[in-house]
C-alpha cells in the first residue's frame, strides 16, 4: 500500500500537479547518509544524487504515483522482478531507492543490488530498527535546514545588490555584486548581443556565444518571446532574462554550478537593473538624450522653447565621480534619473564632465482672478523682502506665478557643479557657469557648488551699466587669463587649489594672475581691487 510521505501527495491516484507551496531545495544524498541515527548505507549505484521529497510504496509498479526526485522506501512485499521494477522507478524519475530489511526479506536481494548498479539508480539498506516514518522526518528536517541556509543566502545577496544599487556607478556595481554572489559571469547586453557592462570570469568562446544567443532569445524584439531562459554548456550553466521596459536589455549569466537560491538572487538583480535601466534604455536611447543635451546647450533661444516646453527656468549640471572613474551612458543616466530628469549627455568623450539639464520643479498653482479684478489685484501681496509684483501684466482670469526651480542636491559618489536657475535664452552661458562650479567644488573638495545669481549691492547697478564698466576693466585681458583670475578670487586666491580647479600647475597660475596684475595696471593683493574685479567678472 503506498503511503505518501510528504504533503499533497495522494495514494489512491497519479498526481498530474505539483504540490503547493515555496519550493524545497533538493537534499544531497550524501547528507541523508552522514546521518549516523539512521544507520543507512549505500550498497550500489552512484554516490550522487539530489532528493526532493521522500515516498513509501509497497506496489508492485509504483510508476503511476511517482513524481520523479524521490527517495522511494519499500520492503519489496510485492517484489518479483527486480529489474522490471527497478526500470520503472528509472523511468519515473526516482532519485533512489531504500530496503527496508525483515521482516519480508532477510538481507536485500542479490538481483535488486545487480539492478541497480546496472541502471544507475542509488540503492540504500534501510536496518530493521530504522523506521521508515524516521527517515522521512530527516528528509524533512534536512530540508528546513537547507531553506534557511537559502533564505538567508537570498537575504545577504538581496543587502548586498540593494548596496550596490545606490552606487554612484550602480549598473556596473550590481553586475560585480551579482557575479561574486553567483560565483560566475554577469553581463548587460543589448538585443543584437553586444555587451554594455560585465563583471566576473569570462566563460570559454563557446559558452559565450551559446549565452549570446540564449539572450537574443528573451531579447523581446517579437510578441511572444519568453522572459526566461536557461541552457547547459559544456558544463556551464547559461541564465538569460530579459529586463522591463521593452528595449531589449538582458541580462546574461554564466556559472559553472546552479545552487539552490540562484534563480532567486537572479531575480533581484534583474528589478534593480530594470529600474536602474530604465531612464535610458538602450544605447540609442542615451545617444538621443546627449545629441538633444547638447543641441538645447548651443542653440538659439527660438530652436530650443519648443524642444523643451518651458521658458525655465532651468538649471545646468555638470558632473563628475569623486573617484576620478569615467561615467559611462548608463551611469550618467542613473545620475540624471536620481534629479529628476532624462537630459543628460555623457558621451562627449573620455575626461569630459557628465552635462545633465535640469527643468522647473512641480508645476506652480493657480491663482484665479474674481470678477473685475486685474491680474496684479489677484495676485498676493508683497510680504517684506520679497519684490512687489509688476502691476503692468495684462488682465487674465487665470494667473500662474513662475515654476520654483528644481533645486539639485549632493549626489553619493559625485562632485556636482550647478548654475543658477536661468531663463531658456540663457542655456548656453549656464553651462558655461556650471563649468566653473564644478572646478571650484573639486578644488574645495565640495560635494556641490551652485553659482548664486547677482544680488546684493551689484543686483543695485543697471545690468547696461554694468556689463558696459566690466568690459572696458577686462579688455586687456584674454579669454584663459579672464578665466584664471575668475576662478583664483572666487578661491579667495589660494594658489593650490585654483591649479586643481583648472588643472593646471600651481607655478602657471602665479604667472598667469602676475600678468592679470601687469596687464590691468592693479595691485591683486589689494581688498578693493580684488572686489571690483570680482564685481566686473560676475558680469561677464
Amino acid at each position: 500500500m503506498d503511503e505518501p510521505s510528504m504533503p499533497n501527495s495522494s495514494a489512491g491516484a497519479p498526481q498530474t500537479t505539483p504540490p503547493t507551496g515555496p519550493p524545497t531545495p533538493p537534499i544531497p544524498l550524501a547528507e541523508l547518509l552522514a546521518r549516523e541515527e539512521l544507520g543507512l548505507r549505500r550498497i550500489a549505484g552512484p554516490a550522487d544524487a539530489d532528493l526532493l521529497w521522500v515516498h513509501t510504496s509497497e506496489m508492485a509498479d509504483p510508476y503511476p504515483y511517482l513524481l520523479g526526485g524521490e527517495l522511494l522506501l519499500s520492503a519489496g512485499v510485492l517484489l518479483t522482478d527486480p529489474d522490471h521494477y527497478v526500470g520503472r522507478l528509472v523511468q519515473a524519475g526516482a532519485a533512489a531507492l531504500g530496503f527496508g530489511v525483515r521482516p519480508v526479506h532477510e538481507t536485500v536481494p542479490a538481483a535488486l543490488i545487480e539492478a541497480c548498479d546496472r541502471q544507475g539508480l542509488p540503492l540504500l539498506e534501510v536496518p530493521p530498527e530504522t523506521p521508515f516514518t524516521t527517515i522521512a522526518r530527516a528528509v524533512w528536517r534536512l530540508m528546513a535546514e537547507a531553506r534557511h541556509r537559502e533564505l538567508r543566502r537570498v537575504t545577504r545577496a538581496q543587502q548586498a545588490l540593494a548596496t550596490a544599487a545606490a552606487r554612484p556607478d550602480p549598473v556596473p556595481a550590481v553586475l560585480h555584486q551579482l557575479a561574486t554572489q553567483l560565483g560566475g559571469r554577469a553581463a548587460l547586453l543589448t538585443a543584437r548581443g553586444q555587451e554594455l557592462h560585465a563583471a566576473g570570469r569570462r566563460p570559454d568562446p563557446e559558452a559565450a556565444g551559446a549565452l549570446t544567443r540564449l539572450a537574443r532569445v528573451v531579447a523581446r524584439e517579437r510578441p511572444g518571446s519568453p522572459s526566461s531562459a536557461t541552457d547547459t554548456h559544456g558544463g556551464t550553466h547559461l541564465s538569460a532574462y530579459a529586463l522591463g521596459g521593452g528595449e531589449g536589455l538582458v541580462l546574461a549569466l554564466a556559472t559553472r554550478q546552479r545552487e539552490s537560491g540562484d534563480h532567486t538572487v537572479a531575480g533581484i538583480a534583474v528589478v534593480l537593473l530594470s529600474l536602474l535601466a530604465a531612464p535610458h534604455q538602450g544605447a540609442d536611447a542615451a545617444g538621443r538624450s546627449a545629441a538633444l543635451v547638447r543641441m538645447l546647450l548651443g542653440a538659439s533661444p527660438a530652436e530650443v522653447a519648443p524642444l523643451l516646453g518651458s521658458t525655465g527656468p532651468w538649471t545646468v549640471i555638470h558632473a563628475r565621480r569623486t573617484d576620478g572613474a569615467p561615467a559611462d551612458a548608463l551611469t550618467a543616466g542613473a545620475l540624471g534619473a536620481s534629479l529628476g530628469t532624462a537630459l543628460v549627455d555623457a558621451e562627449r568623450g573620455a575626461g569630459e564632465a557628465v552635462r545633465v539639464l535640469l527643468g522647473p520643479g512641480p508645476e506652480p498653482d493657480r491663482i484665479a482672478a474674481r470678477p473685475g479684478e486685474t491680474a496684479a489685484q489677484a495676485r498676493p501681496t508683497a510680504q517684506p523682502g520679497e519684490t512687489t509684483p509688476d502691476p503692468a501684466r495684462p488682465t487674465a482670469q487665470a494667473v500662474e506665478r513662475a515654476p520654483d526651480p528644481a533645486r539639485p542636491t549632493p549626489r553619493p559618489g559625485w562632485t556636482l557643479g550647478a548654475s543658477a536657475p536661468t531663463p531658456v535664452t540663457a542655456l548656453a552661458a549656464a553651462d558655461a557657469v556650471a563649468a566653473r562650479a564644478l572646478a571650484h567644488a573639486r578644488a574645495t573638495r565640495a560635494p556641490l557648488t551652485v553659482d548664486a545669481p547677482t544680488g546684493g549691492l551689484a543686483a543695485l547697478v543697471p545690468p547696461e551699466q554694468a556689463a558696459a564698466h566690466a568690459r572696458a576693466l577686462l579688455a586687456p585681458l584674454t579669454a584663459p587669463l579672464a578665466d584664471t583670475l575668475r576662478c583664483w578670487l572666487s578661491l579667495h586666491g589660494s594658489w593650490d587649489r585654483t591649479a586643481v580647479a583648472l588643472g593646471v600647475h600651481r607655478n602657471t597660475v602665479r604667472q598667469r594672475i602676475g600678468r592679470c596684475g601687469e596687464l590691468l595696471a592693479m595691485d591683486l593683493d589689494d581688498m578693493d581691487v580684488r572686489t571690483e574685479l570680482w564685481f566686473a567678472l560676475r558680469q561677464t
